[in-house]
């Protein structure tokens, strides 16, 4: 009979997971053994960089991905890396080693006591085997509950479950496949079709879930059709439709008040893709302005059952779009005349000191770079920068830490290249964030990942240093982080750097399309959010 790592080997291989991300530890050892040459394994130098680049390269496959954690310890530190991956909806299946059973009960070191309660309620499934022989179907029961809820999911294996005999049952899961088809019934769909069309003046919101289905020019064709105008839902994961599209109003504040006064004088408002809605900022009012509605489409049960207020309809964000599309066979109105083209980006704003404005930085990127470059961001104090200047017109362009948990900007960007080796791709990182995820480097550096790492250095937190003004707490102390030179730190980790102090210099240095991973450290100055 086989033996549940042959077994769990071959099911993995049947259902294209044989990229690993991981950092193993003992425990994770007898897992590996024998793993056949169609595997990669990935290996990350901390297990929060090791979820992030899973994480980004998820995304940017559209594929579930196998991540192998060791035991509590390894699983505790890629809890925060994890955050972000649950608030993305991204599939991965988290694996991690466990004692042998007999040193479970004993707590044993290394053993992992209550493994799949630690986990929990970030993961959507967890669990340890009852016993070896039901491994390969946990494993399974793992890939599809993180394919079905699009949410990681935790499996728990102590290791000598690996060496046992699986069954002769078994081998009936290798040909498992499963699907899922969550399309309206048709008086759903005449209902949502009347209520959008006999609105008077409607409002689309689309959520980083747009861009995950692939589903971002067709929103641009949706909304050109209803001739509605566009918002992003607050707290902005994935760009869901082009920034300097005409209809474009960008991206939703996160709080409650300013949210509804961006729906003033809406009478009906379609959310598609998000959830209502992720606040960030208390500021707190109407839910709602007086006369509006909302509808909100996902397929993300939980968050029509958490949304406060409006109506929702449980189904695919795609299958909705495919149906108003054909229902809307004609613009409602002629377009705007601004409709015939797509806003300039204004005029980069500069600085009297030897420090760059983030604008100028954003400019030259929007300028020297193919129009289909994908973008990691993780530089949060230099947001309204960012949207100020670039021009992001295609799918998967824009990529940012789902829950704000920093960390993911490194590794997901060397995901992302790793997912998509034949698009440029170019992470635009924070100094006060890069220390989260920064051994990512080094797995960039081994796997010659072509890979741009803009680094913006202004020596402090600058997204704190907004938040106590106002907080309220402009005297807090730890904002500070003088003295980091992160051309010294890539070049250690193997990845070339450079440090870039003018406009023209960064431009050239851009213009260039090496093969291999690189850092350019830019001084700039300090910027707000917003």
């Amino acid at each position: 009979m086989p033996s549940v790592r042959r077994v769990s080997h071959e099911f993995l291989e049947r259902q294209g997971l044989t990229t690993i991300f991981g950092n193993p530890g003992s425990n994770e050892l007898p897992f590996l053994a024998e793993l056949p040459d169609t595997f990669r394994y990935v290996l990350g130098l901390h297990e929060g960089a090791v979820v992030g680049m899973a994480d980004g390269y998820a995304q940017a496959t559209g594929r579930p991905v196998l991540v192998n954690l060791h035991a509590a310890s390894g699983s505790g530190n890629a809890m925060g890396a994890l955050t972000n991956a649950v608030a993305s909806r991204t599939p991965l299946v988290l694996v991690a080693g466990q004692q042998v059973r007999p040193a479970i009960g004993p707590e044993a070191n290394l053993a992992s006591v209550d493994a799949p309660a630690l986990m929990k309620p970030l993961v959507g499934w967890a669990a340890e085997p009852a016993c070896a022989q039901d491994v390969p179907r946990a494993l399974a029961q793992a890939l599809f509950e993180a394919e079905l809820q699009r949410r990681p999911t935790y499996l728990s294996v102590p290791y000598d479950d690996w060496a046992a005999d699986a069954g002769e049952n078994s081998l009936a899961l290798l040909g498992r496949r499963v699907q899922r088809a969550d399309t309206p019934s048709a008086e759903q769909a005449r209902r949502l079709v009347e209520q959008l069309t006999g609105a008077r003046r409607p409002l689309l919101v689309l959520g980083g879930d747009i861009d995950s289905a692939g589903l971002f020019d067709d929103a641009v064709r949706l909304a050109e059709r209803l001739g509605s105008p566009v918002w992003a839902a607050p707290s902005l994961f994935r760009l869901p439709f082009p920034n300097r599209h005409p209809l474009f109003r960008g991206v939703l504040p996160a709080g409650i008040a300013p949210v509804s006064e961006a729906f003033e004088g809406h009478d009906l408002v379609l959310v598609l893709g998000a959830p209502v809605f992720r606040y960030h900022e208390h500021l707190p009012g109407s839910y709602l302005p007086e006369g509006t509605r909302l509808i909100q489409v996902t397929d993300d049960a939980s968050a029509v059952a958490r949304a406060p207020m409006g109506e929702a309809l449980l189904a695919s964000p795609a299958a909705v779009v495919d149906l108003l599309l054909a229902a809307l066979d004609a613009p409602r109105e002629p377009p705007e005349p601004a409709a015939a083209g797509y806003r300039p980006a204004p005029e980069p704003r500069t600085t009297d000191g030897a420090r760059l404005h983030p604008e100028e930085v954003f400019a030259a990127l929007r300028d020297e770079l193919p129009h289909d470059t994908a973008y990691v961001v993780e530089s949060t104090s230099t947001n309204s920068s960012w949207w100020r200047q670039m021009d992001l017109r295609h799918s998967g362009s824009y990529y940012f830490p789902a829950a704000g948990g920093l960390g993911f900007g490194l590794p997901g960007a060397v995901g992302v290249a790793m997912g998509q080796p034949d698009r440029p791709v170019v992470g635009v990182i924070g100094d006060g964030s890069a220390n989260y995820g920064i051994t990512a480097l080094w797995t960039a550096a081994q796997h010659r990942v072509p890979l741009t790492v803009v680094l913006l250095r202004n020596g402090t937190y600058g997204a704190l240093r907004w938040f106590g003004g106002l907080l309220g707490v402009p005297d807090a102390p730890g904002l500070d982080i003088p003295g980091l030179d992160f051309t010294r730190i890539a070049e250690g980790y193997g990845v070339p750097s450079q440090h870039v102090s003018d406009p023209e210099e960064l431009r050239a240095v851009l213009a260039e399309r090496p093969d291999h991973p690189r850092l350019v450290q830019v001084d700039t100055a300090l910027t707000t959010p917003s």
